[in-house]
């Protein structure tokens, strides 16, 4: 079946893009405050943001992202997946919770982060905001590759009820952060060619959120 991709972003530590064009984001208040800065530039009213993990607020903002122009939004779709994959799942919140284990006698763990401890929590957000229905899923593998999440988002538009994917890579570890989030479905020609949007994940991109 004829795929095409009809949108994509970036986002790093310190930019976003959509289809290769800066997003505009007010100015950074303070180091490490980017993603709450993009958040606020969108005009985005969801609370929620705020008590998810890093991660999730890097998916959740690559999504809106892509999805921001998109009609009917928020309206509940059984025809659209999510397909995400990164390198070290959800180890930065894993970690955050093995401190509050460790703490001795009496602790207690959290369990607001226990929530983020596993990394489709990702697909979970988005599918909730977006009232997504159809397939989710994630996977970790050692880095991205755009050819191969084609291919997957391929088989799955291939089901008969599925018209678009959303396909991304989102990773946040240390000091490797960044999305990369594609929109592919089979209606709209042309679309944008897998060599326009060439994209290597980077293992050294500084953020602290």
């Amino acid at each position: 079946m004829p795929q095409v991709i009809r949108k994509y972003c970036h986002v790093t530590h310190r930019s976003a893009t959509v289809n290769g064009k800066a997003f505009p984001v007010a100015e950074v208040d303070g180091e490490g405050k980017f993603l709450t800065a993009l958040y606020r530039s969108l005009k985005i009213d969801y609370p929620k943001f705020f008590k998810m993990d890093s991660l999730s607020k890097l998916g959740f903002l690559a999504s809106e992202l892509i999805l921001r122009d998109e009609e009917p939004r928020f309206a509940p779709r059984e025809d659209v997946a999510i397909l995400c994959f990164n390198r070290s799942a959800s180890l930065a919140t894993d970690a955050l919770y093995q401190v509050t284990i460790r703490r001795g006698d009496g602790c207690y763990p959290s369990p607001s982060l226990f929530v983020y401890t596993l990394p489709n929590i990702v697909t979970g957000e988005i599918a909730i905001r977006n009232k997504f229905f159809g397939e989710t899923s994630f996977y970790v593998c050692k880095e991205w590759d755009v050819q191969q999440a084609l291919r997957m988002a391929g088989q799955i538009l291939c089901d008969g009820r599925t018209r678009a994917v959303l396909a991304a890579w989102v990773e946040c570890f240390e000091e490797a952060c960044e999305a990369f989030m594609m929109l592919v479905d089979t209606e709209n020609q042309p679309g944008i060619p897998p060599e326009e949007i060439a994209f290597s994940t980077s293992k050294k991109t500084t953020w602290k959120n």
